[in-house]
């Protein structure tokens, strides 16, 4: 009644390739479980499977199918067709032992409608790696016997003879292996450097056509294989040590990821890889990036929209000067978000033409409500790809979907730290920004500057870059710091500009420090004090022409008691130009949602 495959068991362990052979599970042992520095848990089941004839426990179920036993897909007594499977080995009490690694399967008859076991099937002996005359030569004795030809990287020696190991097939639980894989991302070197010292890394993302895995390199092997891959090209790797992928920054589908050692190889493969994948993406319509949770990586499809000038920001942990650039994007589910690019990528980039942007591993990012992206050192970003769904995207755009009126989840303003609401002065009061005590709310506003006070508007600072602690003059030629505890002969000029900024519904009085008032009043503090020094009506002209401009100002509201009275004040984290562009999408939306609400009072 139920068909096996007779024979193919003993054909495999031999190395013969069987196509599609049909078998059944008796049952299945969970393994010891690894667990990474993150607590992240792994499991292996190990089967008992039968052709009818032989019985074989010495076979392992790939870890991206474990599924069908937790979801109780794969019972015991059930019949299945293995569409995918590779021959590798484990050590077992000192001695290799072959061991048959399911990368694909087909339940044909559940186990509870066979209830039985079929035939009267007897163990299969399963000889060591080392005993087997079998012409299926494991990898790495293979790649032993080619060491001396694969060592020279400039060679075009055939590799063909090499037994090489799927990306599914690798574990943790045996190490001789060759994969032929293609690079299909490589990210910049990062460096670090803390109390237990310093060094640089880097990662590279691998696949071949049974799946895909991550790489990292660190200090010496950042050195010696850096320069050397190429993405898009094909490489024999091996001897590198695998441990439980983290999720928190790896969204390859797979439950592991490389580390290179000092005995890493890695070869260029010089022969014709056609069957070797490229990048693959999963995209997630932007619709959807609304339900993800907050540093999710997900892949993304979309047209750009608008993009902003580079900006150059301050790390606040860190002090770093960051590069910046936010990008809009829009897909057919008439959905727009932000993404942030950094660094070389930023400076680099180029939206004209509403060019076409395929970005994996891009982190979901969320600010008082809004939903944004942010490009990672891992992430990759591909423009006007030759894919299907950029094809069809395209057309979508360019039959009318770049009139739609799209829903923006980001609101206006980028992601990342700057990613703040658009606010009137009216909503900002109305959403009672600020009023919590201890705890301050951050948004932004398109406003024009009214008045600024130049009354101490500028002052001589600590010339200590680390202090900038307003000096006390001491009418003496020398200058006091009452915070570092020291005098000083000389000193550095800063600003604190105290401003009242105004929109068509209110204004507010705010407080921008030097690098935001110096962007404003569009002179240094350093020169602005000279000036004052030299030329008053010159000094003074210079607040005159910053009076009456417009600009997007970043504000964080906070509560505090001042003479006994509770006020709100309003600090400028950061001000620019305004990016009419990205307004206008703004209020063009602010508009369609109007007349939505109007129409519908109407009705």
């Amino acid at each position: 009644m139920y068909d096996l495959t007779e024979g193919a068991l003993e054909k495999i362990m031999a190395g013969v390739d069987v196509v599609e052979p049909v078998l059944q599970v008796l049952g299945y042992k969970k393994l010891a479980r690894t667990v990474n520095k993150e607590g992240v848990d792994t499991d292996r089941y190990r089967l008992l499977v039968s052709d009818g004839k032989k019985l074989n426990s010495f076979t392992m179920l790939a870890t991206q199918l474990n599924n069908l036993i937790t979801d109780s897909i794969l019972t015991e007594n059930a019949i299945c067709k293995i569409l995918n499977y590779h021959l590798s080995s484990v050590n077992n009490g000192g001695r290799e032992k072959r061991v048959i690694l399911i990368l694909g399967l087909e339940v044909l008859i559940p186990g509870s409608e066979v209830g039985h076991k079929i035939g009267d099937p007897t163990n299969l002996e399963v000889k060591s790696e080392t005993e087997s005359t079998s012409t299926s030569t494991s990898a790495a004795a293979r790649y032993q016997i080619n060491g001396s030809a694969k060592k020279d990287t400039s060679s075009h020696h055939s590799f063909s003879d090499i037994s090489t190991t799927p990306i599914a097939a690798l574990s943790p639980y045996q190490n001789r292996w060759v994969i032929k894989v293609r690079v299909t991302s490589k990210s910049a070197i990062r460096t670090w450097s803390n109390s237990r010292g310093e060094g640089k890394l880097f990662s590279m993302d691998l696949i071949d056509e049974s799946g895909e895995i991550r790489c990292t390199a660190f200090r010496d092997m950042c050195d010696k294989f850096y320069d050397m891959i190429e993405p898009g090209h094909v490489y024999y790797i091996s001897r590198c040590t695998l441990k439980a992928a983290n999720k928190q920054f790896n969204t390859l589908k797979n439950d592991y990821e490389m580390t290179m050692t000092s005995d890493t190889e890695i070869i260029p493969c010089h022969e014709k890889s056609d069957d070797i994948p490229t990048l693959q993406f999963n995209f997630c319509p932007i619709s959807q990036v609304e339900n993800k949770e907050k540093n999710e990586l997900i892949d993304v499809l979309g047209v750009v929209t608008t993009f902003n000038d580079v900006q150059h920001i301050v790390q606040r942990s860190t002090g770093r000067e960051l590069v910046k650039r936010d990008v809009n994007i829009v897909d057919d589910s008439s959905t727009m978000v932000c993404v942030t690019l950094w660094g070389k990528q930023a400076e680099d980039f180029d939206g004209s033409n509403n060019a076409i942007l395929a970005i994996k591993g891009a982190r979901v990012g969320e600010f008082n409500g809004g939903k944004n992206l942010s490009l990672m050192n891992s992430s990759v970003l591909e423009k006007d790809p030759d894919l299907p769904e950029a094809h069809r995207l395209r057309g979508w755009y360019t039959a009318g979907g770049h009139s739609e009126n799209a829903k923006s989840l980001s609101r206006a303003g980028g992601s990342g730290d700057s990613n703040m609401p658009l606010y009137t002065f009216q909503e900002a009061t109305e959403a009672r920004l600020g009023e919590k005590m201890n705890l301050s709310d951050a948004f932004m506003v398109v406003a024009t500057i009214n008045m600024i006070r130049m009354e101490n508007a500028i002052y001589k600072a600590c010339p200590i870059e680390s202090c900038k602690k307003k000096l006390i003059d001491q009418s003496t030629g020398v200058f006091r710091c009452e915070k570092c505890n020291k005098e000083y002969p000389n000193f550095s000029y800063r600003l604190l500009a105290s401003m009242n900024i105004v929109d068509a519904t209110g204004n507010r009085w705010i407080t921008a420090f030097s690098e935001e008032a110096e962007k404003v009043l569009g002179i240094s503090a350093q020169n602005l004090g000279e000036l004052k020094e030299s030329d008053n009506d010159a000094y003074l002209h210079k607040f005159g022409e910053a009076t009456f401009k417009r600009f997007i100002f970043n504000l964080r509201a906070k509560s505090e008691v001042f003479q006994d009275e509770m006020r709100i004040k309003h600090i400028c984290v950061s001000v620019a130009p305004l990016n009419y562009k990205t307004y206008l999408t703004h209020l063009i939306d602010k508009v369609s949602k109007l007349a939505h609400i109007e129409k519908l009072e109407s009705n």
